[in-house]
């Protein structure tokens, strides 16, 4: 039997709107994921640390305030300085193209922006689970 793959959902910062990280959360269970959440207002220690005790093998963070260029390269380092840097990261929310690129020179696999459709998400952490993402 396969495992199922496990997904953190994280909210850095202050952001206190969590209905999109609630959304994607159920449909990654429609795709037969376990899914975590983490909750609002969480720090990148926490983040990492929540990540490592529930051995995920993707964490997903999601932004909606702003926060996500200072935010979510924390979480890298976070995974880095506590040597579990080869849990991928990918993140979404409210994020400009121009800041994508940034993001993912910080470490960040993948930026999904609003509007992205769940299936596409869906299929991306399975793929990169299966090392056929990059």
């Amino acid at each position: 039997m396969e495992q199922k793959i496990r997904v953190l959902i994280a909210k850095p910062g202050l952001d206190g709107h969590d209905r999109g990280a609630l959304v994607i959360a159920q449909a990654l269970r429609d795709h037969g994921m376990e899914v975590i959440y983490t909750g609002l207002r969480q720090s990148a220690p926490q983040i990492a640390q929540a990540a490592i005790q529930e051995d995920v093998d993707v964490v997903g963070l999601s932004s909606l305030s702003g926060g996500h260029k200072a935010l979510f390269p924390k979480v890298v380092e976070e995974l880095k300085n506590r040597g579990a840097d080869d849990i991928p990261v990918i993140g979404g929310g409210v994020i400009p193209e121009e800041d994508i690129s940034f993001l993912e020179e910080k470490g960040i696999h993948k930026i999904f922006t609003s509007g992205t459709k769940t299936t596409e998400l869906a299929q991306y952490i399975q793929g990169l689970i299966r090392g056929e993402q990059v």
